[in-house]
């Protein structure tokens, strides 16, 4: 009678640790996946600004103040009769 009591004891014990550890494990997974969700939606954010940004980028390729822009910066060209100052201090 004695052992029938200490073996349901003991599997009782047994019983609550396994779930204790199984809780704690799932738990470390479940914030592991919950970070990892949020560096996605922070790198999804960022790839959506990109996307918008060259969105605006190709409305704007075609216009003469884009492309004369481009082509100062770029190529280093200018107007016919333009003045370029050079900054010899950089």
């Amino acid at each position: 009678m004695k052992i029938k009591k200490l073996l349901k004891k003991f599997f009782l014990v047994a019983i609550f640790l396994y779930v204790s550890i199984t809780f704690i494990n799932q738990q470390k997974s479940l914030n592991a996946y919950n970070n990892e969700q949020n560096n996605l939606k922070a790198k999804i954010q960022e790839e959506e600004e990109h996307k918008e940004t060259l969105l605006a980028t190709k409305e704007n390729i075609t216009s003469p103040e884009y492309i004369e822009a481009l082509a100062r910066e770029k190529l280093d060209m200018y107007l016919p009769n333009e003045r370029v100052y050079i900054d010899i201090g950089k």
